[in-house]
């Protein structure tokens, strides 16, 4: 499938059908995580996988109602950045201003590849902001020196989604 085909084809999908998520699919996707461009190759990305019922009912019981109603029947994977690895010159000291903020640039950069990667094979996301980080944190044994970021859900769509209108690049682009 093309890069564009991919592009247009990944949403943000509300409604999934009852469909395993094979560990070896998970796997793969992860993979691909590691081929995004990070701060020095410091890859600070970590990823925790709910695929198994139980843990599915965790992940789940961690999530908002309206999170909960809309990923049904989907696994989830937890992503989260080690502190003190992007943005540092070495040693723990931060190279500027933001600090940690490169860990989640960097995992961003990640999760995209992550979306791609799964569309690729088949499956569908969502990304989650909304979570109970210390319950998530618990379950997993997800140490402190991370930081949890979006939960994402990934499934096979029951419905299809539409494409949302977006910005023009007037909107978002300045060149001189």
């Amino acid at each position: 499938m093309e890069l564009n085909e991919l592009l247009m084809k990944r949403r943000s999908i509300r409604s999934y059908k009852e469909a395993e998520v094979r560990e070896e699919d998970i796997r793969t996707i992860i993979e691909a995580t590691l081929l995004a461009a990070s701060w020095k190759n410091t890859e600070s990305g970590r990823y925790y996988v709910a695929i198994s019922e139980e843990a599915k009912k965790e992940v789940y019981d961690a999530l908002p109602d309206f999170n909960q109603n809309s990923t049904k029947n989907a696994a989830y994977i937890i992503a989260a950045f080690k502190k003190g690895l992007s943005g540092c010159k070495g040693a723990g000291e931060y190279a500027d201003e933001l600090k940690d903020s490169w860990g989640a640039y960097d995992l961003g950069l990640q999760n995209s590849y992550l979306m791609l990667k799964a569309s690729e094979l088949g499956y569908d996301t969502l990304i989650m902001g909304l979570r109970d980080v210390d319950k998530l944190r618990k379950y997993f044994g997800i140490p402190e020196d991370e930081i949890i970021m979006p939960v994402i859900a990934i499934g096979v769509k029951d419905k299809e989604a539409q494409l949302r209108p977006r910005k023009g690049l007037d909107e978002v682009l300045v060149i001189k």
